[in-house]
This record gives C-alpha cells, sequence and structure tokens, in this order.
C-alpha cells in the first residue's frame, strides 16, 4: 500500500468511523474529538491538533464540509476544498480519523462518537463547547488548549491579500 493510501483509509465515513469506534472501544482505548475548519494550516493547528492526540489514545477530527466552511466564515471560503483538507488532516501521524460534517455544529457526530475527551481552544469556555453535556453526561472531559499567539487563518488570508 502507498503511503497516500494509507492517508486515505483514516478518510472515513460516518458508517466507518462507527466500526473503528467499537474496536477502539473493546481495545479500551481513550478517544478523543475535534473539529473545526483547518482551510490552511498553520503552526497553531499543528501545535493544537497534536496537544490534543496527547490527551488521549485516539485522535478523531470532525471536518467541516466546504458548504459547512462557506455558511460559517462566507462565499469566499474554504480556500482549500474539502478532499485536500481532509487528505492533510489524515496525514498528521497523530491523526487517527478525520470525519466530513455538514451541520453548522458538529453536535450528532459527537452524540454519534461520544468521546472520552472533547478538546477545542481556549477561545472557548468549557462549558460553551458543542458537545458539552453529551461528554460529560457520560463522565467525559471537556478540554481547552492554548492557542498559539500570531497565528490564524483569518491571519494568514489578512497578509495574503495586503502582500505581505
Amino acid at each position: 500500500m502507498t503511503n497516500l493510501e494509507t492517508i486515505q483509509q483514516r478518510i472515513l465515513s460516518w458508517n466507518d468511523l462507527s466500526k473503528y469506534l467499537h474496536l477502539w472501544r473493546f481495545q479500551q482505548k481513550k478517544i478523543v474529538f475535534t473539529n473545526g475548519c483547518f482551510d490552511l494550516v498553520h503552526l497553531g493547528h499543528i501545535d493544537y491538533l497534536s496537544k490534543a492526540a496527547d490527551l488521549g489514545d485516539v485522535l478523531i477530527v470532525g471536518l467541516n464540509t466546504d458548504d459547512s466552511v462557506s455558511r460559517l466564515k462566507g462565499p469566499s471560503r474554504p480556500l482549500v476544498d474539502q478532499h485536500a483538507r481532509a487528505t492533510l488532516m489524515a496525514s498528521l501521524r497523530f491523526v487517527d480519523a478525520v470525519v466530513l460534517f455538514d451541520e453548522p455544529t458538529p453536535y450528532e457526530l459527537i452524540q454519534m462518537v461520544q468521546p472520552d475527551i472533547l478538546v477545542k481552544g481556549k477561545d472557548y469556555n468549557a462549558e460553551d463547547v458543542v458537545g458539552y453535556d453529551i461528554v460529560t453526561a457520560k463522565c467525559g472531559k471537556v478540554e481547552t488548549i492554548d492557542l498559539v499567539e500570531g497565528y490564524s487563518t483569518t491571519s494568514l488570508v489578512q497578509k495574503i491579500i495586503s502582500g505581505i
């Protein structure tokens, strides 16, 4: 199997993810979930995702579809299509699975995954994170991770536009 095929096997449908979840739970793996658009991947994303992965045994990334990103960020986004973004996320050695979602929030996906740990950036209060109720109801934890100062997709886009 080629490296690219190995990477693409980590991009899962909801149905395939469900099968992996059964296996990981049988193996008593601690499942970590996070989500985002991950439009232009930068150091802040890598730092955040690697720290999220450190919290458990399996890291699942819920990735907004192109339509979902456009609804959230505006018609000029995403800059990178969902196939490319999913492939990039899946290529990170500490990401075990990438699954696309088209809903306004990943609530339904979190309900299906039932993670042990739900992760977002420190720009959120844990209690305000979508899925907080699901995770805490099963005695899981919601963790917020410090963000790397000066790194955001919006600031990168602005630098590109201004020619800096």
